[in-house]
């Protein structure tokens, strides 16, 4: 007597009958994962890092549809200043060193965290904080960005620092940072 698998086979080695498997995340979640994946492997960032004494250094690790994945590192001193990330959501990752955030919280008042390696912040779409290396020590961070870093508006507070407001007219307003050559060695 014959049976169904006989006939057709063993229905999972037909890979047609299967669910098709996701390349890219879809979720906050697997967003998430992502980052810590590639914060976790050393050997895909630690030789791309670079200092710059001037400004912090960044590079486009990865894109997938409507994602972006960035290394950045920060020496003493270096900050990001005060911003939103426009339509993006994203996901910020301390790979090294210690970092402090300062974030518009829902009361419309400043949070201050500390972010040592291993932290994780996810943040939505409107999301205004600043990033700061207030530490003796460099520091690199993984960024994963959805939809893409497509604008970077900078804030400025006021009102004794609790309040903020959109810094209007500001040079370089509304565009992410340009996407620099790809660092030497890679």
């Amino acid at each position: 007597m014959y049976s169904d698998v006989s006939i057709a086979g063993d229905p999972l080695a037909l890979p047609h009958l299967l669910p098709p498997v996701r390349q890219h995340p879809a979720t906050v979640a697997e967003f998430a994962g992502l980052a810590r994946s590639i914060a976790a492997d050393r050997s895909r960032w630690a030789p791309l890092v670079r200092y710059d004494a001037t400004t912090r250094w960044y590079a486009r690790l990865q894109t997938g549809p409507g994602y972006e994945v960035w290394l950045l590192s920060w020496l003493p001193g270096q900050g990001s200043g005060l911003h939103d990330h426009g339509p993006s959501a994203g996901v910020l990752t301390v790979v090294r060193g210690t970092l402090s955030e300062r974030a518009r919280g829902a009361s419309g008042g400043m949070t201050t965290r500390v972010l040592t390696a291993g932290h994780q912040r996810a943040f939505a779409e409107g999301y205004v904080h600043e990033v700061v290396n207030d530490s003796l020590e460099p520091a690199v961070t993984v960024h994963v960005y959805f939809p893409g870093l497509t604008e970077m508006t900078p804030h400025a507070c006021t009102g004794g620092g609790d309040a903020v407001a959109r810094a209007e007219g500001t040079p370089g307003a509304s565009t992410a940072p340009p996407a620099p050559a790809a660092p030497a060695g890679r």
